[in-house]
């Protein structure tokens, strides 16, 4: 394995993670599990918070993080490769369920129904080098600022249009609160705000502040076949430098069923290019181009840890086709429009102190276990261990259905929160909720 892989790329596979049945490989991300009910408000990064990231929700609970964190790692690794640990910060653990077999007999990468894998295909794989001028047209890396979490994340996407509007993997930018999105043909940086999000199929559209006249990515929709030429470029470890890893393709429709850390749900992304190059952490939401320099798919999951170099990326035609959605501005099932309401606290669940298990067991409802800094919340007089029992008039009888009143909101928008403090005394407030981390 080339050097791209001893900077965060280590740090990552040396995190503890669940497994699921033998044979199932360890597999981490940068990802949360449930869309819609992490769309409100509630921040990572706060006390327990920090150690595993937002779960579903944004609720962080004890029994979860001692769940993910005395679970056996695995030989091998699967990682989204756009938020790097060590300098740039977290992840979430997920694990691969691997469908179906290659051609010729059962494989450990396998293939979605339908799909197609060679069985043991001659790698085309050549070590990582610099990226060509040519390379970088129409690339961007990118950096998401994650203040609630104390971190940062590294990343790459790609240029669709002359004025901004960037492609990317939703997991480089979930949690930001921040975007610097730098131009590689022309070093230029720009602040980029999100357009839309789609967590279920990975993949987020940016639109830079003030951007002209620049060059778009070549894309070429027709596709690949097992056996074509491909290179990987991406900001690899996070360096911001482009670094270029040629391959071939060796799978085509290839499905992942991912699981993060919180265990609650699963997810899974099909319809995946399966290649032998080195994609590596920071190569996320890059381009995956043809041996004409187009680009065939958007890098977004690499193996670790084996001898084999196991790489995924998104076609982009069907990339494209969710950048059309997200173009249309309407939320759909997947799609999220903009950016999530933010109320500012983090939950509770197990780990909260004598006096609000108390309250609890009195006072349905969800246990505050810490308030952003000049949030809505704290602005409200909302403290760690107050117990929240209502929304706008209707109990909330767990944080779970706290999250889910307030995942229907959109910033700027007025709820009155009811609740009990620590002295056991019951009170309201009327706050306006504003913008949150990227969901």
């Amino acid at each position: 394995m080339n050097e791209r892989h001893e900077s965060d790329e280590r740090e990552l596979t040396d995190q503890p993670a669940t497994t699921e049945a033998t044979g199932a490989d360890e597999v981490r991300a940068l990802r949360a599990d449930d869309r819609r009910r992490r769309r409100a408000l509630i921040a990572g990064g706060l006390g327990l918070a920090v150690l595993i990231g937002v779960t579903a929700g944004g609720v962080a609970t004890a029994g979860r993080t001692e769940a993910a964190s005395s679970a056996s790692a695995g030989a091998a690794t699967i990682v989204y490769p756009g938020g790097s640990r060590g300098s740039f910060g977290g992840g979430y653990v997920i694990v691969p369920s691997w469908g179906g077999s290659t051609q010729g007999g059962s494989s450990p990468y396998g293939s979605s129904q339908g799909g197609s894998s060679a069985s043991e295909p001659a790698t085309g794989a050549t070590d990582a080098v610099a990226a060509s001028t040519a390379q970088t047209a129409g690339v961007v890396t990118i950096t998401s600022e994650l203040t609630y979490q104390g971190a940062r994340s590294a990343g790459t996407g790609m240029i669709l249009t002359s004025d901004g509007m960037i492609l990317t993997n939703n997991h480089v930018v979930e949690g930001a609160t921040a975007i610097s999105v730098t131009v590689e043909s022309t070093g230029r940086s720009y602040t980029a705000r999100v357009v839309g999000t789609d967590a279920t199929n990975d993949v987020a559209v940016l639109q830079l502040e003030d951007a002209s006249g620049l060059t778009p990515a070549s894309l070429d929709t027709d596709g690949v076949a097992v056996g074509d030429t491909v290179t990987a470029v991406g900001n690899a470890g996070g360096t911001g430098d482009l670094v270029a890893a040629t391959g071939t393709v060796t799978g085509l429709d290839q499905q992942i069923t991912t699981r993060s850390e919180s265990g609650i749900s699963a997810e899974t992304l099909t319809g995946l290019i399966q290649t032998d190059a080195d994609i590596v952490s920071g190569d996320s939401g890059g381009p995956l181009v043809d041996s004409a320099g187009r680009v065939v798919g958007m890098d977004t999951a690499a193996s670790s840890g084996t001898a084999d170099i196991t790489g995924f990326a998104i076609p982009i035609s069907k990339a494209l086709d969710i950048v059309a959605t997200i173009e249309a501005g309407a939320d759909t099932a997947t799609v999220e429009i903009g950016y999530p309401a933010f109320l500012g606290v983090s939950l509770s669940s197990g780990t909260a102190s004598p006096t609000s298990r108390a309250l609890a067991t009195t006072a349905s409802g969800a246990v505050i276990g810490g308030v952003v800094e000049g949030g809505p919340a704290a602005q409200a007089g909302l403290e760690a261990g107050d117990v929240v029992t209502a929304v706008d008039g209707v109990a909330v009888a767990s944080a779970d259905q706290l999250s889910a009143s307030l995942a229907q909101r959109e910033p700027g928008e007025s709820v009155t929160i009811s609740w009990t403090d620590s002295a056991g005394a019951a009170r309201s407030a009327q706050v306006v909720l504003v913008e949150g981390p990227v969901a």
